[in-house]
């Protein structure tokens, strides 16, 4: 294991990733899964009761996620480790740049969190690093122990299916390099000549030009995703031992459209009824069947109980309910804006008129009296995630 994560350091020393240039202004834009206060009401259906929480970036690499992490909360206090001191040094100067002053870097292995990181976080992140451990169970049973009661995990692993063209271009870079695997520049260069080499009708060179060329334009996005010395794929089956060892709750999916079965069967209604008979678990392995070069890579939520829900469908627990707007739009105020997917959103007068009243403090009642808006209105709204509700 010492020598594999070794191996890993030094990938990351010579290839910092990821490799997003660092800025004198705040990250643009926004993550909302960064967002505590859009993380939690998605995971739960209502707003945090607190925002001063302790946030741990696992795996933090040159500091983008943590560059948002820390201004898309701003009473958060943030822990951001990783393996690679080379990383480390381009995540502290990003965040020295853009301002983002309330962060604690340190260097350390993430199985080693759950012994040498004091307390517990409210709000874990660990995008992309699970599946390059030697051992990912390891990892996040030891996250889990930092996880906080009521406290809300993000994870990013890899799908085996949707990177079965990778698999198969890693296998080759690895036969040809022989002893010098290892060497990630002499990785890096004839992998790229591979690519330029293979007919253009080759599998692998056409998924490489449909998916992945723009990013891989950069060494350090090739070196990542071609000459990686450890990295676990997973499958839904796969997916669910892993998230099952590490005793969390399974939230859900944090990409929730992409799993819903309308999008592929919904013109049937003989397969809908059949497969509404499935488990979850089920319905999910079915979507990854029939659409499996879609399965790059899961993300989602996991939690540690307990964790309340809110389906706000009681008209008195909706009344006193203070509605504010989601952290994560773009464009308003105006009657088109983007949601918090960057998705194009078209506002009625009625919808544009109740997200002008939510001020933070007015109930939904007032705002109702106030916008003669109707309560089906307030709860679409919330559903889409352009507002988000608060217990008064």
């Amino acid at each position: 294991m010492s020598d594999l994560r070794a191996a890993v350091a030094q990938l990351y020393n010579t290839y910092p990733f990821p490799p997003d240039p660092l800025s004198d202004a705040p990250p643009p834009g926004y993550n909302w899964r960064w967002s505590w206060t859009a993380a939690h009401s998605f995971c739960t259906g209502r707003a945090p009761d607190r925002d001063n929480i302790r946030i741990l970036d696992a795996g933090c690499g040159t500091g983008n996620t943590t560059d948002y992490l820390v201004h898309l909360n701003p009473q958060a206090q943030v822990t951001a480790i990783d393996l690679s001191e080379g990383a480390l040094a381009v995540a502290r100067e990003r965040c020295r740049r853009s301002g983002a002053t309330r962060v604690e870097f340190r260097q350390m292995f993430l199985e080693e969190v759950a012994t040498q990181l004091p307390g517990e976080f409210d709000l874990i992140n660990s995008v992309g690093v699970l599946h390059h451990l030697p051992n990912p169970i390891v990892g996040i049973q030891s996250l889990a122990q930092k996880l906080a009661p009521g406290g809300l995990m993000h994870i990013f692993v890899y799908g085996a299916l949707g990177r079965w063209e990778i698999q198969r271009m890693q296998g080759a870079i690895a036969l040809l390099q022989g002893e010098q695997r290892g060497d990630y520049r002499d990785g890096v260069a004839l992998g790229r000549e591979l690519f330029a080499t293979l007919p253009p009708d080759n599998p692998l060179v056409q998924r490489e030009q449909e998916r992945w060329a723009g990013e891989n334009q950069r060494d350090e996005c090739f070196a990542d995703m071609y000459v990686h010395p450890c990295e676990v794929d997973y499958t839904i089956p796969t997916l669910f031992e892993f998230i099952d060892a590490s005793g969390l709750e399974f939230v859900g999916f944090s990409n929730p459209q992409f799993w819903q079965l309308e999008r592929l069967l919904g013109n049937s209604p003989q397969l809908m009824e059949r497969a509404k008979g499935l488990g979850e678990r089920d319905r999910y392995q079915l979507i990854e069947n029939l659409d499996p070069k879609a399965v790059t890579h899961y993300e989602f939520f996991l939690a540690r109980p307990p964790l309340e829900r809110w389906d706000w469908s009681e008209d008195a627990v909706l009344l006193p309910a203070i509605p504010r707007l989601h952290p994560c739009l773009h464009g308003w105020p105006s009657h088109s804006l983007f949601n918090h997917d960057y998705e194009l959103v078209q506002l009625s007068d009625p919808e544009f008129a109740t997200l002008s009243a939510c001020d933070g403090v007015s109930t939904v009642g007032a705002i109702v009296a106030q916008t003669g808006v109707d309560l089906a209105t307030i709860r679409h709204l919330w559903q889409r995630q352009l507002i988000i509700l608060a217990t008064s």
